[in-house]
């Protein structure tokens, strides 16, 4: 295949910044508390090299989106965050695309805004999770609800028009008013994009070991639902299973994922994936790679300079490219257009017909055009995905 072919398949940037000022109690991603280990030149330095590496495997593609995760990004501060951006512009030669960086409401961090959105950023993802004092303190948040609401004001002031705030509900002893509240606060806002998600156990937390008393299950169906028809009515489509936007304003790099784009992953335990022509394939059946760096920090760090950013990696089975579409695809109230499927995959779709075969028309549609789950189907995709071929 050829560069111009890959060229339809976009391609977006994750950059991993593993640190934070506290683990919080529920968190499983890569992240570390900040101590005498944190080398923000060294780390950028390493970033800067990973970058170079990954480009050799997709000159040419233009990038489509950058999403600074963490960790907390926003503990770097905004030269740190320029370089990474200025690097990639001089590889990817891009203009007017969706940078997001994922910010805390603390204070320290507020008063960076400014200097983010001179770096390059265009969109800051806020991580709120819940507006009450109370609540906040449970979630081993390091702000409080005063905080919160001063963030999303201090990023309308930055110049940032296109804000995220994430919120959580299902949290301990959370009563459904307490949850309503919550995203009453934020659609106040009017912010483009909210992520809305129930607290879950995972496994290597805090929270996994000393399980807290959660709501039960009709709590949280009413929690859940309640707080949807409010979004709704206040202009927020869902759009995927936590996300909702306002007209336009769905996030671009998350929608990359869900539809099975390719994207590079630089840093500590990132991950991408890259499409490739397979050379050996009498049809237009790809090679599609998945890619991962070492997760601790300092061995990221040292393996990079050391010219060995890459951990392992993994050319996915025909079984598993399918079974990934659906995975993610699945989780877009709109699926996805077959032309998608076969664009990013190069199967037919006699493969998504053989791989959905048992399960109920009721649950899931699929036609020439589209495949998606049904109203019903949505709440149960768990089920819906346990019984793919």
């Amino acid at each position: 295949m050829t560069n111009r072919a890959l060229n339809n398949i976009p391609l977006s940037l994750y950059a991993h910044i593993p640190w934070c000022v506290k683990k919080c109690p529920y968190c499983d991603f890569n992240s570390h508390e900040k101590n005498a280990t944190f080398d923000e030149k060294k780390y950028v330095q390493a970033l800067l090299i990973d970058l170079d590496d990954e480009y050799k495997y997709c000159q040419n593609r233009a990038l489509s989106s950058i999403f600074f995760g963490g960790g907390t990004p926003s503990l770097f501060s905004a030269n740190a965050i320029h370089q990474v951006i200025d690097h990639a512009r001089k590889l990817f030669k891009f203009d007017n695309i969706e940078i997001t960086l994922e910010a805390n409401p603390g204070t320290f961090e507020q008063e960076k805004f400014t200097a983010f959105k001179n770096a390059g950023v265009n969109r800051l993802s806020i991580g709120i999770q819940s507006f009450d004092k109370t609540h906040l303190q449970t979630l081993g948040r390091i702000h409080d609800g005063k905080q919160a609401l001063s963030a999303i004001e201090t990023a309308r002031h930055a110049g940032f028009e296109n804000i995220n705030i994430d919120l959580m509900f299902g949290l301990p002893e959370q009563t459904l008013q307490q949850a309503i509240d919550d995203v009453k606060t934020a659609c106040q806002f009017d912010v483009t994009h909210l992520s809305h998600y129930q607290l879950t156990i995972e496994e290597n937390t805090y929270f996994h070991k000393h399980t807290p008393v959660l709501p039960g299950s009709d709590l949280l169906w009413e929690m859940q639902t309640q707080c949807q028809e409010l979004l709704n009515a206040n202009d927020y489509s869902q759009y995927e299973i936590s996300a909702y936007a306002k007209a336009d304003k769905q996030c671009s790099h998350n929608v990359n994922y869900w539809t099975f784009g390719d994207y590079i992953g630089i840093g500590a335990g990132a991950h991408g994936k890259l499409t490739k022509q397979n050379p050996f394939a009498t049809d237009n059946i790809k090679n599609i790679t998945r890619r991962w760096k070492h997760r601790q920090p300092q061995q990221y760090i040292k393996q990079t300079l050391k010219g060995n950013a890459l951990s392992g990696s993994q050319i996915l089975t025909r079984q598993d490219t399918v079974f990934e579409f659906l995975l993610n695809a699945l989780r877009l109230k709109a699926g996805s257009d077959i032309t998608t499927y076969i664009n990013n995959t190069g199967l037919g779709i006699d493969t998504l017909k053989n791989a959905v075969k048992n399960i109920d028309p009721c649950l899931l549609t699929l036609d020439e055009n589209n495949i998606r789950t049904t109203e019903k189907g949505y709440l149960f995709l768990n089920e819906i995905l346990e019984n793919l071929l």
